[in-house]
């Protein structure tokens, strides 16, 4: 497997202030792309390794969200242009206001109690976007990594996910394997959990990567934007967002796991998800991202994973 992670460089500055933009400065960079503001009111994100067909329906997405933007409690992404220079496609988008909730937990390490207004800022998302309805062309999205469509060939979303768990563990399973005792035993019980899980009829737009710097809030800690869906963009059981964004809160600083089984048990109780469930999908995020960062298992993500799957329940004493 290939990896793109887009990085900013000096030649995306001097493009965009050919193009008008004299003002245009790096913002924000990770794997879907690197966003550059323009200082116009405006932001361009240079993608990685997006098709055309692709990033049209990630459009498509972004249109679906936009309908429910008078319901929701901050904005969402909303592509007005794109263009494609030397094989690289290039989006405008208006730039969303506040500031990012904090820094990821790999360049700043967050307390040992996460502030309840962060944890308040959580729910109102989780929530709102639980009631954003899932559509025909989130369903055909294609999640970090993978081949084809999550849904294709699927009516339930967990016999999708236990679909991508086989196929992502088949790409670098040995990676895995040598770092997770029993790793195909804890893939069984993963996939049959998964299939066994009761179908929903409504299902809701999953962001799948919820990690602080894509939660935008104003001063007084009140959520204003949520940006950067694509990573695991898709329609998908609202659980599975609470799920994995308990595990990716804070995957490196030195409370992780205190702060993973914390978030796991607010969201229990405060969405109503089930704890077995919340469990369940952490472990098949695990199972399915574990190699996106590197084929050869040297960075922190694939650890991170082999962490998660080596561990019991997260859920801490009341």
């Amino acid at each position: 497997m290939t990896t793109h992670r887009q990085q900013h460089t000096a030649a995306w500055v001097r493009y965009f202030a050919d193009r008008g933009h004299p003002g245009a400065r790096p913002l924000a960079a990770g794997v879907e792309g690197a966003v550059y503001r323009l200082g116009d009111g405006t932001v361009a994100k240079v993608w990685s390794g997006r098709r055309p067909a692709a990033l049209e329906l990630v459009r498509r997405v972004y249109d679906d969200i936009a309908r429910h933007a008078p319901s929701l409690p901050f904005a969402t992404p909303e592509i007005q242009v794109v263009e494609e220079h030397e094989g690289v496609l290039v989006t405008y988008e208006r730039e969303l206001r506040g500031t990012p909730l904090r820094a990821d937990s790999a360049i700043a390490a967050p307390p040992r109690e996460l502030p309840a207004r962060e944890n308040d800022a959580l729910l109102t998302v989780l929530r709102a976007l639980a009631a954003v309805p899932g559509t025909e062309a989130m369903r055909r999205l294609t999640v970090q990594g993978d081949d084809r469509p999550l849904w294709e060939g699927h009516a339930r979303f967990p016999d999708a996910l236990a679909a991508l768990v086989r196929r992502a563990v088949g790409r670098h399973g040995d990676l895995l394997a040598a770092r997770v005792p029993d790793l195909a035993a804890i893939v069984r019980r993963t996939t049959e959990s998964l299939v066994a899980l009761p179908g929903s009829p409504f299902v809701s737009v999953v962001h799948g990567d919820l990690v602080p710097p894509n939660i935008h809030v104003d001063d007084t800690g009140a959520p204003t934007a949520v940006l950067d869906f694509g990573f695991f963009t898709t329609a998908g059981d609202p659980a599975f967002e609470a799920a994995v964004t308990a595990a990716v809160w804070d995957m490196y600083g030195p409370y992780a796991e205190r702060h993973t089984a914390v978030l796991t048990r607010l969201f229990a109780e405060e969405l109503h998800h089930s704890p077995d469930t919340l469990a369940l999908y952490q472990r098949a995020y695990a199972l399915t991202t574990y190699d996106l960062f590197s084929s050869d298992g040297s960075d922190g993500h694939l650890r991170w994973c082999a962490g998660l799957l080596g561990r019991g329940t997260l859920m801490p004493p009341r």
